[in-house]
């Protein structure tokens, strides 16, 4: 069991989980904002690892990972920025990314120094989930990492089902079949595929990502989940002129209240 898994057995309800870029603003960035996050009230985080191509991201993520890479970060630099977080903070860290990065470092040595540094899981939105459960399942797991799967509405139930049993520390309930990005509200269609989901269910927790920007759409996610993800809102967020600490706090505060 690892800190995503008792996170979840402690907490059922309104987890907030915070994505941002590596390397974004600033390429000493990454442990601070980490740390910050935790103290701000955020349950999970989630470091993007910047990629020259990335294509599932929205144009506000798009420019934070270029941003990132111009920085100079890296996927070894990443591990190296991580490697004493443990002694600051003890909240649960996922790496989100392209696989192929992480195919160019090698898959073994990748999950071998998540263990060391202590990240919790995963999310490689372009491996597929079959090809995952064949190729790298045991190695993951070996590292006590779990593997969050994503599942997008256009997904039947059956399919879900089986996202579902592969998943390990939450299912990730993609909410729109677009690029990520501030979006304001729910449409009736994504009500439906939430309520759907709950009919089914499901063994695993589940967040919802895509289009959580605010108090209100936080909220209202929570009411078909387990929690929500927020990213662009938050690069966005990080953009404004101000400390650090202090944009942060303020920023966890709005969505929280």
């Amino acid at each position: 069991m690892n800190r995503l898994d008792k996170l979840f057995e402690a907490k059922k309800e309104k987890v907030l989980s915070v994505y941002f870029t590596a390397g974004y603003p600033e390429l000493n960035d990454t442990s601070t904002i980490i740390e910050l996050l935790d103290k701000a009230g955020a349950d999970v985080v989630e470091v993007g690892m910047p990629f020259s191509d990335p294509v599932a991201d929205g144009p506000i993520i798009q420019q934070s990972s270029l941003v990132s890479l111009k920085n100079g970060m890296t996927i070894k630099l990443l591990f190296e920025q991580l490697a004493t977080i443990r002694t600051k903070s003890e909240i649960p860290i996922i790496l989100m990314g392209y696989f192929n990065p992480v195919l160019q470092y090698g898959v073994e040595k990748f999950c071998n120094r998540c263990r060391e540094v202590g990240v919790d899981g995963l999310i490689l939105p372009d491996l597929p989930p079959e090809f995952y459960n064949e190729n790298y399942r045991d190695l993951v797991e070996k590292n006590n990492l779990s593997n969050i799967l994503l599942a997008p509405p256009q997904a039947s139930d059956e399919r879900i089902k089986q996202l579902d049993e592969w998943s390990s520390g939450f299912l990730y309930i993609v909410a729109a079949s677009s690029t990520t990005g501030v979006k304001t509200g729910f449409q009736p269609y994504q009500v439906e595929y939430f309520e759907r989901l709950k009919k089914l269910n499901l063994t695993k927790p589940r967040l919802i990502g895509f289009g959580i920007s605010s108090n209100e759409t936080f909220n209202e996610a929570c009411k078909y989940a387990n929690g929500a993800i927020i990213g662009s809102a938050f690069i966005k967020a990080l953009d404004m002129k101000g400390d650090l600490k202090i944009k942060i706090n303020e920023f966890i505060r709005k969505i929280k209240i």
